[in-house]
């Protein structure tokens, strides 16, 4: 004998809500660590290539 299976969405009462899971943290990264010493990393997202460049003043620019 099959076990039953699980209730769907449509037999839940009409008043029942659905909890969604609670976010993920966000990970955060030092710069320091993404760099490396060096002033510019490459990035694939996806298939496209981003440059992330420390600037003189320590500012970050991202490019395409």
């Amino acid at each position: 004998m099959a076990p039953p299976s699980p209730p769907t969405q449509d037999t839940a009462p009409p008043h029942a809500t659905v909890e969604s899971a609670p976010p993920s943290p966000v990970k955060a990264v030092s710069s320091e660590s993404l760099f490396g010493g060096s002033c510019e990393v490459h990035i694939d997202h996806r298939g496209t290539l981003y440059r992330l460049r420390q600037t003189s003043l320590g500012k970050l620019i991202l490019t395409k």
